[in-house]
């Protein structure tokens, strides 16, 4: 970002600590405000019904949420939520959407990250139509362990049962596949990664190329 667009929100950011669990976007419902991760971990949950949801696009350092406001939109289409303890930066959708208004150089410079969420969920729902559990679970520990400082990824069950849209009993076996194979140590909430180069080649091309897309629109992504 452009110091002249950063010096256009700065005055309304709001840094923050926001435990598991916080809303930050409903279904449906006006966009209240947007925030820049510096840690942690965020989930957009698409969802049919109760208990019939799986995440769509993970978010950590190196995003946002309020992409609909980037778009010209003021709803969300999903919930999002935090699924690891997160520090950010946040700022109310008004300010934000006049700070678009403002300068065009910010949102076009922002819409590259949109076009990478697409491109991420994109891979996301090729690999949850084409790809096996564990492999798809592998995708998906690479793409946490991208956005938590060292290999220990404070990651429930049941956080992994809606990031894969499988039940619980699913993602214990694959973990204990993965566990098998040397590449994860799997302990009560938490998952350490022992393999990582292992668990991208079990992901099966589905890791790497929404990466290489975000280096290619926006920078290489610095560490947490």
């Amino acid at each position: 970002m452009s110091p002249a667009d950063l010096q256009l929100l700065r005055p309304h950011l709001h840094s923050s600590f926001l435990p598991l669990r916080t809303q930050l976007e409903t279904a449906n419902a006006a966009i209240e405000a947007v925030y820049f991760f510096e840690t942690g971990i965020g989930s957009m949950v698409a969802k049919l019904r109760p208990e019939v949801d799986a995440e769509v696009i993970v978010i950590g350092f190196e995003g946002m949420t309020g992409s609909a406001l980037i778009m010209g939109g003021d709803r969300s289409p999903h919930d999002c939520y935090i699924q690891a303890n997160a520090e950010v930066a946040s700022m109310d959708a008004e300010p934000f959407t006049k700070a678009l208004s403002d300068s065009p150089t910010l949102r076009l410079f922002l819409l590259r990250y949109v076009h990478y969420a697409w491109i991420q969920a994109s891979y996301t729902a090729l690999a949850n139509a084409r790809l096996k559990l564990e492999e798809r679970l592998a995708r998906w520990l690479v793409m946490c362990n991208d956005r938590i400082e060292g290999d220990r990824l404070p990651i429930t069950h049941e956080f992994l049962s809606v990031m894969l849209g499988v039940r619980r009993p699913g993602v214990t076996l694959a973990l204990q596949m993965l566990e098998g194979r040397g590449l994860i140590r799997s302990n009560r909430g938490e998952v350490i990664v022992r393999d990582r180069i292992g668990l991208i080649t079990l992901a099966n091309s589905s890791y790497g190329q929404p990466e290489a897309e975000y280096a290619r629109l926006i920078g290489e992504q610095a560490s947490p």
